[in-house]
């Protein structure tokens, strides 16, 4: 690796940081004091988090459920408590010099929810506030989930959709954007798998396990790299990582779920346990499943298993911090029809009678992260927090054909990052820092259609917030360097500058409009460089191009917000041009029955939006509305890219009566007819589902059961981002049974 050989820049970096430790006298401090409570009955709620979003800082209530938070400078902040399966809650306040605010805070379980990001900026903000149009799916709603692959969680978001070739390897597209350009991240930094190069990779995840989970819609290529280009997706798994402190005791859970649609059973079990300033946590997942069944019948080969735990310790000190765990994914999926596109040489297919049966394909898969977080908080000088997380990771994916391994990869690489938070001096603040990645990529067998590769990428950032009393500007730039270095091949080198600049104005009580405008640049991935062959989990006999410009992109990003004790909403809209954009170009060919693609550049352009907007007919019932759409071309041929989304819209009631809750809801969409050359025309459809659910909460202990019942129409349906979707239908009638406890 070549660490070595660029250790000017680092040490440039550093020592900007530390020129920048210089004293910043501030006015005379205040205080925020008060109780948290349950408003059922009255019981305090212990180890409760208070959190400061302005100032990034937060506490956690003791046994009477009292917190208290020192040395607050003066001026307007947004308190918001938390705790596990109860709504978080949001207060705002004024702290005038030297005063003691008190501020009590009742939770329940409530419609409205208040959602915290910390992926948009890279420190705490609501996402009402967040310059991007961000989603927060927090720990209620993920307990309910209990798919395998992250495009199964995440299906039916704002603004995504769902990729696949069968339920274990989706994986999330944001406003049309797929592959390379959505960067899949944990905590940060990514999780090295391959599931952005290929249909029938997967994109493992535990959502049980999750405190929450962000998507960041739209180019966020200045804090995390030039293939967020189209967006980000964050798990986030432990909150005490998440606010740099530790609490006291213990908390965890514990979930089984069962689906009838594919006979799937799980279990799922957490904990934390902190003492003084010592932590430790570990958590432990399984998941099996039959194949599931749709209106037609049974899917064959789609069956799904997954294993994954995790262990780790942290010491938290009243500034230093310093985190590691080790986690392990391990599962095996099918990989339905695969089996019918492999073509086999000549030679090869004298050992296959005539008629015989196509293979069945699966795929093994093992992913191993160590990770480390360590760090420094509150030091009162110019940079007020600076944070270094590091991830070592290797994938081993495995094909097989009728148990007989076809192709196998390994990817080993090693991420870290390095942020330093200004204290904010009058009305600036922001972060910089600087960012890397090593990468050994080798695969062996049929699919092996590279070469192996070394990748190298190194990235300066900064990212800035001007607030004035009307109005807040945020800028920044992202100067990144990436290498690709495949044996016996030509060697490329990218190197491109990323900035953006928005702002955000208040227009009434409850309402804001945010504009953003983003240049930012891709490198062309690997497989687009240096593919060659068939390559059955995109359906298509790939031919890269190792002369590949690089992308870039200019967008446009608008959005109106209101938030009110009855109307809550927002509306976004985009507009994306990208020049040389690269592309599978069809020629005309046919080789091991597959159509020849070739991977070309020119101009594109995506424009959409998505709006949600809930309205309280009632203090107990709101009406849901939801729609996204994303219309997306290759400018000089006026042709469609391959798995644009068609438009979507939910329609749905909340009705809440105590801690039962129950949500009824329509989900449509509209038929797809604008289609890339190789894809067929996608009917329209119409799904009604019913959630229901039911919280039981106590001082110390939480029951949260849950029943979906879907597709209660057993309509048939399909997915126009399945690569199946013409053999493999959407799901038929089904329940799906969730239990949690959690205990706090």
């Amino acid at each position: 690796m070549r660490a070595l050989q660029r250790p000017n820049l680092i040490v440039v970096a550093l020592i900007l940081a530390l020129v920048g430790a210089m004293s910043v006298r501030g006015q005379q401090a205040g205080a925020l004091r008060g109780v948290v409570t349950m408003e059922a009955n009255g019981l305090p709620l212990h180890n409760a988090t208070i959190l400061v979003v302005q100032l990034g800082r937060s506490v956690e209530t003791d046994l009477e459920g009292r917190y208290e938070i020192r040395d607050i400078p003066p001026g307007t902040y947004d308190l918001v408590a938390h705790l596990h399966a109860l709504t978080d809650q949001r207060r705002t306040v004024r702290v005038a010099a030297g005063a003691t605010v008190i501020e009590d805070f009742q939770l329940s379980l409530s419609v409205l929810r208040e959602s915290i990001t910390v992926t948009a900026s890279g420190r705490e903000e609501t996402t009402f506030d967040s310059f991007q149009a961000v989603t927060t799916v927090d720990s209620l709603e993920l307990a309910s989930k209990n798919a395998t692959a992250l495009g199964e969680v995440l299906e039916g978001q704002p603004g995504v959709a769902k990729r696949s070739f069968g339920p274990g390897s989706s994986r999330p597209v944001l406003r049309g954007f797929d592959g390379d350009r959505v960067l899949v991240l944990n905590d940060g930094l990514a999780t090295g798998t391959l599931s952005s190069q290929s249909g029938e990779h997967a994109e493992p995840v535990d959502a049980t396990s999750l405190d929450q989970l962000e998507i960041v819609k739209g180019p966020a290529t200045l804090l995390y790299g030039s293939n967020a280009i189209g967006g980000v997706v964050n798990t986030i798994a432990e909150h005490h990582t998440l606010h740099e402190q530790p609490h006291q005791g213990v908390r965890g859970h514990i979930t089984t779920g069962a689906n009838s649609i594919n006979a799937q059973g799980m279990a799922s079990t957490g904990f934390e346990y902190g003492r003084d300033r010592w932590m430790l946590w570990g958590s432990g997942s399984r998941q099996d499943a039959s194949d599931y069944s749709s209106p037609l019948g049974r899917v064959q080969n789609s069956a799904t298993r997954q294993t994954s735990a995790s262990l780790g310790f942290g010491w938290f000190g009243r500034k230093p911090f310093l985190s590691l765990t080790y986690s392990v994914h391990d599962g095996r999926l099918g990989v339905p029809f695969a089996g019918s596109f492999h073509h086999h040489d000549d030679a090869e297919e004298e050992h296959h009678h005539e008629g015989a049966e196509a293979a069945r394909v699966h795929e093994t898969y093992t992913l191993q992260n160590t990770r480390l977080n360590t760090g420094a908080r509150h030091l009162g000088s110019f940079v007020e927090r600076f944070r270094i997380s590091a991830n070592i990771s290797r994938w081993i994916h495995r094909e097989l054909e009728n148990s007989d391994i076809a192709t196998t990869f390994d990817n080993q690489a090693l991420n870290y990052r390095v942020t330093f938070d200004q204290r904010k001096v009058g009305p600036l603040r922001g972060s910089y820092g600087f960012q890397g990645m090593y990468r050994d990529y080798t695969a062996q067998g049929e699919e092996a259609l590279s070469p192996p590769v070394r990748q190298d990428n190194f990235a300066l950032f900064t990212l800035q917030e001007l607030g004035l009393e009307r109005v807040k500007f945020q800028f920044g730039g992202r100067l990144e360097h990436n290498r690709y270095d495949p044996l016996a091949l030509t060697s490329r080198s990218f190197t491109g500058f990323s900035g953006a600049a928005g702002a955000r104005v208040p227009l009434w009580k409850g309402g804001a409009f945010v504009a953003n405008y983003t240049h930012s640049y891709r490198s062309p991935a690997l497989e687009e460089l240096y593919n060659y062959g068939p390559h059955v989990g995109n359906l298509a006999f790939e031919i890269g191009d190792p002369n590949l410009n690089r992308e870039e992109a200019d967008g446009v990003d608008l959005s109106l917000r209101h938030s009110a004790e009855r109307v809550r909403g927002q509306a976004d809209f985009f507009y994306y041009r990208l020049g040389d954009f690269v592309f599978p170009a069809l020629t005309g060919g046919i080789e091991h029955g597959l159509p020849v693609v070739l991977f070309q550049q020119g101009n594109s352009r995506f424009v959409g939006g998505e709006a949600v907007l809930d309205i309280g007919l009632r203090s107990n019932l709101w009406l849901n509305l939801a729609v996204d759409t994303v219309n997306a071309k290759l400018t000089e041929t006026n042709t469609p890219p391959p798995r644009i989304p068609p438009l979507r819209g939910r329609v749905g009631l909340d009705v809440l009566h105590g801690s039962f809750r129950l949500r009824p809801e329509i989900v449509m969409a509209s038929s797809q007819n604008r289609v890339f050359p190789t894809e067929t025309r996608t009917p329209g459809y119409a799904v009604f589902q019913v959630d229901a659910s039911y919280v039981l909460a106590g001082a110390h202990t939480a029951h949260l059961f849950s029943v979906t019942a879907f597709n209660l129409g057993n309509r048939l349906y399909r997915n126009h981002l399945s690569f199946i979707k013409d053999l493999a239908p959407e799901v038929g009638r089904g329940v799906r049974f969730m239990y949690s406890f959690r205990f706090f």
